[in-house]
């Protein structure tokens, strides 16, 4: 039988979501707990990579298995660490994917403009002012456009850089903090953090709205702005057709 596993993490002492040679993961570390409590090797699925260091308010993953789950989220978050958290286990049909079956994704990138002991594991610290309507202004944008080769990593395996952005922009929180949302059905990889690189310097009138757009248009990931901090980035949400859930 194939169930969905919905958890949380804080992604600050993780190589990432992805299993990793050297180096602890989300997966790895839930794959362990699950097959210690199931007692047989148990592989799971995310719906997509995190990068390192990027936290996740929701991720999917899923699991096949003809062990009984009784209780199986109370054992799980007994024996994983306090920063990976099951939120809960459910069936579903054995054709769903974690992944593959993803009809939307959001993301959150948090900033603050004024240091704080507080923020700076789960937020990115901006001292100078940024001028935030034209920060959305710019990334109105992006819902015009299907390719963002500008804002993919380099050298990556990606077979193609095209997605469907279907909300961008940044809300404020109070004096002191801002937030980005962004949805779209896929992401590339370092994708969120390079827009919101990119938006930054439009922020910091470094570079127009119409300059934004042809970084876009113009497709080389050299013509944009730096990623973003990883402490900033949230995966936020990800959406299933109603059957999944």
């Amino acid at each position: 039988m194939r169930y969905f596993i919905t958890l949380s993490f804080d992604g600050t002492d993780y190589c990432g979501w992805q299993r990793q040679p050297h180096s602890p993961s989300v997966q790895e570390t839930l794959e362990k707990a699950l097959s210690t409590i199931l007692r047989q090797e148990t592989e799971i699925v995310g719906a997509g990579r995190t990068d390192t260091g990027v936290h996740a308010k929701m991720m999917v993953a899923h699991f096949d298995t003809d062990v009984p789950i009784d209780n199986l989220v109370y054992k799980l978050n007994r024996l994983l660490p306090r920063d990976v958290v099951v939120d809960r286990i459910e069936q579903v049909d054995g054709e769903m994917h974690a992944r593959f079956s993803a009809t939307a994704r959001t993301y959150h990138y948090y900033i603050h403009t004024r240091k704080s002991p507080f923020l700076n594991r789960f937020s990115t610290e901006i001292s100078f002012p940024l001028d935030f309507d034209l920060m959305n202004e710019a990334a109105s944008c992006l819902l015009e456009y299907e390719d963002f080769g500008a804002f993919c990593k380099s050298h990556t395996d990606v077979k193609t850089t095209l997605c469907r952005v279907t909300e961008a922009r940044w809300q404020r929180i109070d004096d002191e903090r801002w937030v980005f949302v962004v949805t779209a059905n896929r992401f590339l990889r370092n994708m969120v953090r390079a827009i919101v690189g990119t938006l930054v310097d439009v922020g910091r009138r470094r570079l127009t709205v119409e300059g934004f757009r042809a970084i876009i248009e113009g497709r080389q990931r050299t013509k944009a702005g730096d990623s973003a901090s990883a402490r900033g980035l949230f995966l936020w949400n990800i959406e299933y057709p109603r059957s999944a859930e």
